[in-house]
């Protein structure tokens, strides 16, 4: 994983921006659903960089519990072989793949996490809030949790299913250690109450709030029928919970028991990004650990929808998995990484065709986009040997443009920034290139071009130079999201050698109007956004 140097960025003693994603289960390789949280954060903690603050971004996987176990043991490997294969073959070199700058790479089965897992349950242990008991329910192995009967569904034969996995769940009765769950309901709903964006979108929170106002049950934290976990210190025929095991690494990660002051510098997250079908853990169970341990609890937990594929949540149990590497192979990384956030809005379900896709790619990056990139800078070496003139004739049309930009930055940077509306961020960013489009077609440069007046020149000059400034400004905006492709553009617009690194441009100055000083050197690369070719497969 690359390291983005964000460390160094903000001063001493200033808390990171810290975002997760969830720590993904191993079990097999990830699919679009995986890549689409990943992508979210990786965008989210991009727009922060760009405005300059620290910054600190962490994703992982998932070792332990049952399911790891059998898949593992269906493939003829031990658990670790399995998660080792999976992580370095297929985990890792795609987030390579799709450019996430995460700063860390957490997995369970590493010791700074094991250790430390085990000591923040010996002190909840010593606190009392650890008892023993016994269970029997209803328990799904893909979800790893016991199930309330209300909360099944049943097939055409009457079998109670889980309603997530549509498989039938297993009646458990182990003998367990439990966390007093229950106890921390009335304290739950009254950090509910005081903090009303905790938990996003608001149906997800509302679905939260009225889950709890029913009453919460003491939480099994051990499984004591199989081994493939971390062991509760005190009792080694127990294995940890795997959820709160899992759980635990967003503060395993940052320091919790080793580094102080990184962990003090970092914690705890201001976003934690999860998909809804794990909200309840995320909402219920982890403020209320943190609050036994008296630790603070996340700034928000944002609940993104399912992927959908013919009706159906994309997931390799209903065959629906897509590798993202079948859609990058055909539209670029960049484009993948633009449309999923692009196409569905951030906690709402979404559905994948590969004609929306195409539809979307050809109307809004190649026509709207890449076109606009790409006539100006011919334009620009048409007209001006490559020359970026210098704008003497402004008038009403290019303070429109740079009201539509200042308007745009502001917007962008509310929606994507502070309300995790990608979507609406995105948006906004186009329907200011689309602005940028009619000003070219309604000034006509073309036709101003064949007027060879000072007054034409000037005229022509202006256009084009406005033209070239947005692009600037656009750049920036859209770095976050196609970091790739907006380099290309910022190097066409000989932004570098004059304004400095991409990276390095703060989005609250992006709209500042006139940066892109007369004179560079403007060169028509290679399109951002090439025709596509008939694709392979269809989905």
């Amino acid at each position: 994983m690359a390291a983005t140097g964000s460390e160094k960025q903000g001063g001493e003693g200033v808390k990171s921006f810290y975002v997760t994603t969830p720590i993904y289960y191993v079990n097999d390789a990830p699919h679009l659903g995986h890549a689409y949280t990943t992508v979210a954060g990786d965008v989210l903690t991009r727009w922060h960089r760009q405005r300059g603050e620290k910054v600190w971004y962490l994703t992982g996987t998932d070792e332990h519990g049952q399911k790891i176990m059998r898949t593992a043991d269906a493939n003829g490997v031990t658990p670790q072989e399995w998660c080792d294969k999976l992580v370095e073959e297929a985990w890792k070199p795609l987030w390579e793949h799709l450019e996430i700058a995460n700063d860390d790479f957490i997995r369970t089965t590493e010791k700074r996490h094991t250790d430390r897992v085990q000591e923040f349950v010996q002190d909840l242990y010593d606190k009392g809030e650890i008892y023993k008991g016994g269970y029997e329910g209803p328990y799904c192995v893909g979800c790893e949790e016991y199930k309330l009967p209300g909360d099944l569904i049943e097939d055409e034969q009457g079998a109670k299913l889980c309603p997530i996995h549509k498989k039938p769940v297993e009646i458990l009765k182990e003998e367990n250690y439990f966390f007093k769950l229950s106890a921390y309901g009335p304290k739950l709903l009254e950090f509910y109450e005081a903090n009303p964006d905790f938990i996003q979108p608001e149906s997800a929170r509302n679905e939260v709030v009225n889950f709890v106002k029913q009453g919460l049950q003491d939480l099994s934290i051990s499984r004591s029928t199989f081994d493939w976990g971390i062991p509760i210190p005190w009792d080694d025929k127990h294995v940890i919970y795997v959820w709160v095991d899992a759980l635990l690494n967003y503060a395993t990660a940052v320091g919790y028991g080793a580094d102080q002051a990184k962990f003090d510098a970092t914690f705890p997250a201001d976003v934690h990004l999860v998909g809804k079908d794990i909200l309840r853990f995320h909402a219920v169970i982890w403020p209320a650990m943190l609050m036994a341990q008296g630790l603070p609890v996340p700034g928000k937990v944002a609940a993104n929808g399912w992927l959908m594929v013919g009706g159906e949540k994309m997931s390799k149990s209903n065959l629906t998995g897509i590798k993202p590497q079948d859609l990058t192979s055909h539209f670029g990384v960049d484009a993948y990484r633009w449309y999923f956030l692009r196409a569905i809005a951030f906690g709402s379900d979404g559905s994948f065709s590969w004609e929306d896709f195409t539809a979307r790619y050809t109307s809004e990056l190649a026509n709207d986009y890449g076109n606009l990139a790409s006539r100006v800078a011919a334009m620009v070496g048409k007209y001006f040997d490559g020359a970026l003139p210098e704008a003497t004739a402004a008038g009403d049309a290019e303070q429109a443009v740079q009201r539509g930009l200042a308007e745009a930055v502001a917007e962008a940077d509310r929606k994507i920034g502070e309300e995790l509306d990608f979507q609406g961020g995105i948006l906004a960013v186009f329907d200011f290139v689309k602005q940028v489009n009619g000003y070219i077609t309604e000034q006509e440069p073309w036709k101003v071009a064949k007027d060879d007046s000072s007054e034409g020149r000037a005229r022509l000059a202006t256009i084009l130079y406005t033209a070239a400034e947005s692009l600037r400004a656009v750049a920036v905006l859209l770095n976050p999201v196609m970091p790739e492709t907006s380099q290309k553009l910022w190097e066409s617009l000989g932004a570098e050698p004059a304004l400095g690194a991409l990276a390095d441009q703060r989005l609250a100055d992006s709209g500042r109007w006139g940066q892109l000083p007369a004179g560079v050197t403007v060169t028509k690369g290679a399109v951002l956004f090439p025709r596509l070719e008939e694709p392979k497969k269809d989905a």
